[in-house]
């Protein structure tokens, strides 16, 4: 528990400027007594004289109060700034879930820009957990992601709903199918994601779907995913899927989607319920709704 007030910092700065009581006082809008006790508790708090104050004479600082003021100085020198922040200096921050990143952050941050442009902008991607944690925290105003692990403590505002597709070898005996059904993973070696929220989200769907397909590995990367399912170690599943039919390490695949109805989950613009709803920022909501 901190024993000196911001107020009391004021009363020493206030004394060592002035080098007089009755002066600081005055300044201070505060009565000289009141202000001498202050400066007395803090010097009894602290174990030692800042100040030497003799009748008439002018009040001089010691050496352990000049590095005590110093420290003074610097404390309400930050307060100072953290009540006069301004709101336009700091940067309004997307994020995005870091897989869909390369298709919707570079074009939500353009929107943004050319339409605020007085507004500081910056794009930050990451994980489920990443982002959550950075809503919550003030350090993201708000971030696209599929609605995964955002449950309670979060608004959202829906983008556009997605279907999972099926990442296979090119002789998988499913490869020729032009699409699948969850329930053709029944009995089938199945690659998830390591991330706790996407591995909960699939495990909750094939529980309602009362499905139970093998899992027999789990990554944290889409493309470890694809080359895997490249090489035959089983179907990868994913709602990401980038363009192209051949995996990092060359290797041909089979993309395929999924057209189970339950299956599908939600792109959503995901923000605190905490956070300040003003005008602008509804602004910059109804902005990033209209992407494409």
């Amino acid at each position: 528990m901190l024993y000196i007030t911001l107020r009391q910092y004021e009363y020493l700065v206030g004394v060592a400027d002035t080098k007089s009581l009755t002066r600081a006082a005055q300044l201070l809008h505060v009565s000289q007594p009141s202000l001498s006790v202050a400066i007395t508790r803090v010097e009894r708090r602290l174990g030692q004289p800042i100040f030497l104050r003799g009748k008439g004479a002018a009040i001089e600082i010691t050496p352990f109060g000049h590095r005590v003021l110093a420290k003074a100085r610097g404390v309400l020198e930050l307060a100072s700034r953290i009540e006069q922040e301004d709101a336009a200096a700091t940067p309004f921050v997307l994020g995005c879930f870091e897989d869909i990143a390369p298709w919707y952050l570079a074009p939500a941050l353009d929107r943004l820009k050319s339409r605020f442009t007085d507004l500081r902008i910056e794009g930050r991607e990451g994980r489920f957990t990443d982002i959550a944690d950075a809503l919550t925290t003030g350090r993201m105003d708000v971030a696209i992601s599929y609605d995964v692990g955002f449950a309670g403590k979060f608004r959202r505002r829906r983008l556009r709903q997605v279907s999972p597709v099926a990442f296979l070898s090119t002789d998988h005996p499913l490869a020729t199918e032009t699409r699948l059904e969850l329930t053709d993973l029944i009995d089938r070696s199945v690659i998830l994601f390591r991330e706790g929220q996407s591995e909960g989200f699939m495990n909750e769907l094939f529980e309602r779907m009362q499905i139970a397909p093998d899992i027999c590995s789990r990554v944290a990367s889409l493309e470890v995913m694809r080359s895997m399912a490249a090489h035959g170690t089983g179907i990868g599943v994913s709602y990401t899927y980038p363009p192209g039919d051949t995996s990092y390490d060359g290797k041909p695949l089979v993309t395929l989607p999924i057209v189970t109805p339950e299956a599908k989950a939600d792109i959503s613009l995901i923000w605190s319920e905490h956070r300040q709803e003003c005008e602008g920022f509804a602004a910059l909501l109804d902005c990033l709704s209209g992407l494409p």
